[in-house]
């Protein structure tokens, strides 16, 4: 068992303590945070078996949690995708950030526009509603 970043999988090496501005030499990612955390599980509210640590909210990000204690992997194992998370990066072409201003879309150009408002054609009268009851 050894310590690993979560975001590349760089081994860490055997350093008593990581602080919370310490980040990992191989991807720049912050390793005192919650997805390096022993505590850190999907299943459990807030996402931390810990009941006495506050929220974290960014998962990813460095922070001052008390509890922290860096998560053990196998020797030679890496983080791997779960295969929903694979199947969705092959169909969509992986990852993306939309930056900001950007719609949606990302700023693909081929990805298509939606309409705007002014764009949208007004429905016709003659589009197979009922007629109003009364007049005839």
């Amino acid at each position: 068992m050894s310590r690993a970043c979560y975001r590349c999988g760089r081994a860490i090496g055997a350093v008593e303590r990581v602080g919370r501005r310490d980040a990992c030499l191989g991807c720049g990612g912050d390793l005192h945070c919650c997805r390096n955390c022993s505590f850190y599980d999907l299943g459990y509210h807030n996402q931390c078996r810990e009941t006495q640590a506050e929220r974290q909210v960014d998962k990813e990000v460095g922070n001052f949690c008390d509890y922290f204690s860096f998560a053990e992997v196998k020797s030679g194992a890496t983080p791997a995708l779960s295969p929903t998370r694979a199947a969705l990066d092959d169909l969509f072409g992986g990852r993306r950030s939309v930056g900001a201003g950007e719609g949606r879309g990302g700023g693909d150009p081929s990805y298509p526009t939606p309409p705007s408002g002014a764009d949208r054609a007004a429905p016709s009268k003659g589009s197979g509603a009922a007629p109003a009851k009364g007049k005839r």
